[in-house]
């Protein structure tokens, strides 16, 4: 029976030659457009993002409280029944980066999101919808901080 320091021993050694072989992975990074995410106002994230000016509809639908009591973990979330979605934004107005999550959607998945936002003041929030035909759909709603999540 081996003990535990000889399979560490042997799990090290197969570690590096897997290593200087080049097969173990190298760092993994998330893949995200960093223009967008650094945009400040709505036409510069729709120009970041390649997309046309967004329009407001019914069939995009968001979900969050009115008044939120802890503005570092607001729920929120965003939906829409349309077909041909490619793309699911959240957005908050007022804080640093105007854009706190981004979502791909594909035929195999509804274009149904939930999450936990920071937010450091009362702010309109959106849900935008980026539809393969080039059209941009979008819903708000003002939620409400009675306390800070960013440093307030």
């Amino acid at each position: 029976m081996q003990t535990r320091r000889e399979m560490l021993g042997k799990s090290a050694a197969v570690a590096a030659m897997l290593g200087s072989l080049g097969l173990l992975p190298t760092a993994a990074h998330a893949a995200y457009a960093q223009a967008a995410f650094d945009a400040k106002t709505m036409a510069e994230l729709m120009k970041a993002l390649g997309a046309g000016a967004p329009t407001e509809s019914k069939d995009v639908t968001i979900q969050g409280p009115d008044i939120a009591e802890n503005g570092a973990v607001v729920p929120v979330g965003c939906s829409t029944a349309l077909p041909g979605v490619k793309r699911m934004l959240l957005l908050v107005e007022k804080n640093p980066s105007l854009m706190v999550a981004m979502f791909d959607v594909t035929d195999a998945i509804d274009a149904s999101f939930n999450t936990r936002v920071k937010m450091g003041q009362s702010s309109n929030v959106f849900a935008v919808a980026m539809m393969a035909d080039g059209k941009v759909l979008f819903a708000q709603k003002e939620v409400k901080v009675t306390l800070g999540g960013c440093g307030g």
